[in-house]
């Protein structure tokens, strides 16, 4: 007579959902500039989602030339001695001809373009691709030759990225995400959400690093 051994397998537990995270940012906004490395360090670890949506810092009738807002220099420069953000020659450039108009409404436009056509990367890397070619390159967000830049270095169809800047539906969908970042309350940049069981919780400021970020996750997590 045989015996039959029986085994019960015991199921893993399940990870936890990734927390949700809204960065809120405006691509024309240097405290986002100075903030964007530690994002983007976050946005690595699989435990947060970060989904990044448009403010509209110069929409409407704030849009404005750089040489009206002669106070950038030296914002520049304490956001440099705060976050270690390094603002390119060609955005210097920029900043003393002072002619560049800065349109966020354009500049959100191009983010939803980006999000359109590059969909399987990170959000947070595609706003620092927007912020890189302005305050490195001192490229304006409003020309369609901006955006072939940016598809030639992050390796994207500039054809496809052009298409969709200059589609209309793309100025919907970007007045949309403007219309959102203002029900959410915000109306300062850079801010960073997190969707908690309590509701809305803001995390970080615009000079914490990754570190930081990343204690605030794991206290939400409990």
């Amino acid at each position: 007579m045989s015996e039959t051994t029986s085994t019960t397998t015991t199921a893993a537990p399940a990870s936890p959902a990734p927390l949700a995270l809204t960065y809120v940012f405006d691509a024309y906004c240097g405290w986002c500039y100075g903030f964007g490395p530690s994002v983007r360090e976050l946005a690595q670890s699989d435990d947060v989602s970060v989904e990044v949506i448009s403010g509209g810092l110069f929409s409407g009738a704030r849009v404005s030339a750089l040489a009206d807002h002669p106070y950038i220099p030296e914002a520049n420069a304490r956001i440099s001695a705060l976050t270690g953000a390094h603002f390119g020659p060609g955005y210097q450039r920029a900043v003393a001809d002072g002619t560049l108009r800065m349109d966020s409404d354009d500049a959100s436009r191009g983010l939803v373009a980006l999000k359109a056509v590059a969909p399987q990367r990170r959000q947070v890397e595609l706003a620092g691709a927007l912020q890189r070619a302005f305050y490195e390159d001192g490229l304006s967000l409003s020309s369609p030759q901006t955006y072939r830049v940016i598809a030639e270095r992050e390796g994207l169809d500039a054809d496809a990225l052009v298409a969709a800047f200059e589609d209309p539906a793309t100025a919907t969908a970007a007045a949309a995400e403007r219309q959102r970042a203002r029900a959410l309350g915000v109306d300062s940049y850079p801010t960073l959400l997190a969707r908690t069981d309590r509701g809305l919780v803001k995390i970080g400021s615009p000079v914490a690093g990754a570190e930081h970020l990343r204690q605030a996750v794991e206290a939400l997590r409990g």
